[in-house]
């Protein structure tokens, strides 16, 4: 009995030929499947005629091929719309603040860009140490007890002392437990939206110089 040429199968069933000249296209590959299992049926051993199973898994390869291309086609389009959509509501953030992951507080005109807090759990004890460009201390406070999630706030700019921070950016640490377990956090930085730009895996948000650019995955707040 006449088989399928094994190259036709292997592309079919996405694994290149090892020395095929150049790649064939589904409409061929199919033309040619089509053509040769209707060569094999006419030519097979009238007493050991092909099995059911055995020409029903051949037409299988061929549907296989089909399925694979019309998901493919699909799954383009989707992507596409999802992109458009993400682009649209990235341009819809320019000029919106928003926190993203950061340690960083700006302090200029005696007030400071906000910053957040996102835990992982509930704390029933958030202390916030804020440092200068040398490492220095300058101010420390207790938020107290803080839900899951994510907050933000602002620091009023004073130092411990009560007068008012010298212009210039700080950096902000924080130190969260629940009894006399430490409960996970990450610190969220500020920033302005100033534009948007195609990114390979979808918009990114131009934050400035400082904060650069951000995905929208990124994004764990719009104040």
């Amino acid at each position: 009995m006449t088989t399928i040429d094994s190259n036709l199968i292997s592309q079919i069933n996405g694994v290149p030929p090892g020395q095929a000249a150049e790649q064939k296209t589904s409409e061929d590959l199919r033309s040619n499947f089509m053509t040769m299992l209707v060569t094999q049926l006419q030519n097979q051993d009238p007493l050991k005629p092909m099995e059911n199973a055995e020409l029903t898994s051949q037409l299988a390869q061929l549907n296989t091929l089909s399925g694979i291309e019309e998901l493919n086609t699909t799954l383009k389009l989707i992507t596409g719309q999802i992109d458009t959509a993400q682009t649209m509501q990235a341009a819809a953030m320019i000029g919106r603040g928003v926190l993203v992951p950061g340690n960083r507080i700006l302090v200029g005109g005696e007030q400071a860009t906000p910053f957040g807090i996102q835990l992982d759990s509930p704390a029933d004890s958030v202390k916030v140490t804020i440092t200068d460009g040398a490492g220095q201390v300058v101010r420390q406070y207790d938020l107290g007890e803080l839900e899951a999630g994510v907050e933000s706030f602002t620091w009023d700019a004073t130092l411990d002392d009560g007068s008012i921070a010298p212009a210039g950016s700080y950096r902000v640490s924080v130190e969260s437990s629940a009894g006399d377990k430490p409960v996970l956090s990450t610190l969220l930085a500020y920033g302005q939206v100033g534009g948007v730009s195609a990114g390979d895996s979808g918009p990114l948000l131009d934050l400035g110089a400082t904060m650069g650019r951000v995905g929208l995955a990124d994004i764990r707040q719009i104040l």
